[in-house]
């Protein structure tokens, strides 16, 4: 699975983006056939500034998820978890 970051109007360090290489990768084991993966990183005006949206590609279909949070990590996590969620609901539908 190609796991693609923008981070927009900064420039997000290794660290954050091993992290979430790290994170969003774990979803393929919920779904075999995702194409690929995009997440795009903003920050924002209100108190919990980082801003997380990811679209998830599969055959037929786009989930995405957006999250706000204090970190981006927490974002992530809060991303991963939805999309863990979505995935595993997408995939009992289609192949019941």
């Amino acid at each position: 699975m190609e796991i693609k970051v923008q981070s927009i109007k900064f420039d997000a360090d290794q660290k954050l983006l091993d992290y979430i290489d790290k994170k969003v990768g774990k979803i393929e084991k919920f779904y075999d056939g995702i194409v690929r993966t995009e997440v795009d990183l903003s920050l924002l005006a209100d108190p919990q500034n980082k801003n997380v949206k990811v679209h998830v590609f599969i055959p037929g279909n786009e989930l995405v998820v957006e999250r706000n949070n204090e970190t981006f990590e927490g974002a992530v996590n809060d991303c991963v978890a939805t999309l863990k969620d979505l995935l595993v609901s997408e995939k009992e539908r289609r192949f019941k």
